[in-house]
């Protein structure tokens, strides 16, 4: 999928004005380093939908009072302002996306991988908990256990290096945490989450190649740091 390039904006903070709310124009709030927005991002990015949905970046260190009062009382990112309602949730809103906006869809037709799709995107929140929570106990074991998981869950369907084959929801769901776990636990543990994991090497490999996976992508350095000081120095 060609990828269309966007300057970004700068985020809006509490001395911003809002848009103009609810009048037809379809928006993704987002904050720019957030790993559950980026899901989204991704996906609108992916569908080619740049002009028919307007991203619109939030600073959450310094939010304006306008989001949580007029437009998401949930006060998080992402969520989506469509067809005069706003909706929450990162793994419900890439499928939303998918299915309500044109472009090539994310998800397969095929039972079997329809079903191992939706039984990987459910443990995304299994996944992340144990990683994060293992940094202050064993996180080489509990990453050995997780991305064990990823790599043989890449092993079933061999026409593709993607989880379900073809580049779908479930990679999207996926690499945002992957992505900053790998730089996470290189930088501070040593671990290298790819070795000895072939698949996941490809995988890896293969969707840093796509444009609109790489554009959402956060500093890596701003990403150990920020990493740092949620889950190290709380010890």
């Amino acid at each position: 999928m060609a990828y269309k390039h966007e300057d970004l904006s700068p985020p809006l903070d509490s001395t911003s004005s809002p848009p103009p709310l609810f009048d037809g124009t379809t928006r993704l709030y987002v904050c720019y380093t957030c790993p559950f927005a980026q899901r989204v991002w991704i996906t609108r990015n992916y569908k080619g939908l740049q002009d028919k949905i307007k991203l619109v970046p939030i600073n959450l260190q310094n939010r304006p009072a306008w989001y949580k009062e007029k437009v998401y009382p949930e006060n998080k990112v992402p969520s989506l302002e469509h067809n005069g309602k706003v909706i929450g949730e990162s793994l419900d809103l890439i499928k939303y996306v998918d299915n309500n906006f044109e472009g090539p869809s994310l998800f397969p037709t095929d039972p079997e991988r329809r079903k191992f799709g939706e039984e990987l995107i459910t443990y995304t929140d299994t996944f992340t908990r144990a990683l994060y929570s293992s940094f202050k106990g064993d996180a080489a074991k509990e990453a050995d256990a997780q991305f064990d998981y990823l790599e043989n869950a890449l092993k079933k369907f061999d026409d593709g290096p993607f989880f379900l084959g073809q580049f779908s929801l479930v990679d999207i769901a996926y690499i945002p945490f992957v992505e900053r776990l790998q730089v996470f636990l290189s930088e501070v543990f040593k671990y290298d989450i790819t070795a000895g994991r072939p698949k996941l090497a490809a995988w890896f490999e293969e969707i840093n190649k796509i444009e609109a996976y790489k554009v959402t992508k956060t500093d890596p350095k701003q990403l150990v740091e920020f990493y740092k000081k949620r889950f190290l120095d709380q010890q």
